[in-house]
């Protein structure tokens, strides 16, 4: 696994319209000043295409590695977002010491996460949300929670973007959804099966049917992780199922976006 700043700033610099983003970083492993400098650069330097999405993590073993303490993870998602956001604001402040310089483009902030805690937080103090391990069907649910818990923050309903993430293995014989289940249970390092009713696998029209579900939900974008080692073969074909989902979509700014998450 590369780490995703250096990495998306290569991406950058090898891309024009794509968006950029992280799907997540681990806030509470980080120190938040360093990260609202290394967004704040990424986003000016990317001509305004970056989001920055947050997690909390659930293995303990990445924090123990880091030195942080795993059961407090919560709290310090809370408090470093505030600081990130904090640190934005600090930009053009003549009082302020160690003000953020140069001034960057708005950043996006979503938080993923499944958890109630997650989209709560979300709903509270995000732009957006992205959730994974939910079907089409539960993301429609959860997203109906989601517009309560914002308006009960003191928001406009609509006010965060609601993303999803589908992990997709795309293939024409029998074995597809066994291939893309073990290289998830080599990342996630839980059993295949726990994989069996979250992961799409199937000819590129079957998943580009199950994607396009999710846009019906109510999703505004769908973050594709694709579920083997050639990530942009898979890619490539999902991309070319779903166009005819969208008669003119090239031409219009409403279409819904595709992010790939390289492997």
């Amino acid at each position: 696994m590369l780490e995703c700043l250096t990495t998306l700033t290569v991406a950058a610099t090898a891309t024009r319209t794509a968006t950029l983003g992280t799907c997540v970083l681990q806030l509470p492993l980080r120190r938040p000043a360093a990260v609202a400098k290394q967004a704040a650069a990424l986003q000016l330097l990317s001509g305004g295409r970056f989001v920055l999405g947050v997690g909390a993590g659930s293995h303990p073993g990445e924090y123990e590695m880091a030195g942080v303490d795993f059961g407090d993870r919560g709290r310090q998602m809370d408090v470093g977002i505030a600081e990130v956001r904090a640190a934005w604001a600090s930009a053009g402040e003549p009082d302020v010491d160690y003000r953020q310089e140069p001034a960057p483009a708005p950043v996006p902030l979503w938080v993923g996460g499944s958890s109630d805690a997650a989209r709560r937080r979300a709903a509270r103090a995000a732009d957006g949300w992205v959730p994974l391990f939910l079907g089409p069907d539960q993301f429609a649910t959860t997203l109906g929670r989601l517009r309560d818990d914002t308006v009960a923050a003191g928001r406009p309903a609509e006010a965060v973007t609601a993303a999803v993430v589908a992990m997709v293995a795309v293939g024409g014989d029998r074995q597809v959804h066994e291939r893309g289940a073990r290289w998830l249970s080599s990342l996630y390092r839980i059993p295949p099966k726990a994989f069996d009713r979250h992961l799409v696998a199937g000819p590129a029209e079957r998943c580009a049917e199950e994607v396009h579900r999710f846009f019906a939900a109510g999703a505004d974008h769908v973050v594709v992780m694709v579920a083997d080692d050639r990530a942009v073969d898979h890619f490539a074909e999902l991309v070319g199922a779903l166009s005819p989902a969208w008669p003119g979509a090239a031409a219009s700014p409403a279409r819904p976006e595709l992010v790939e998450v390289p492997a």
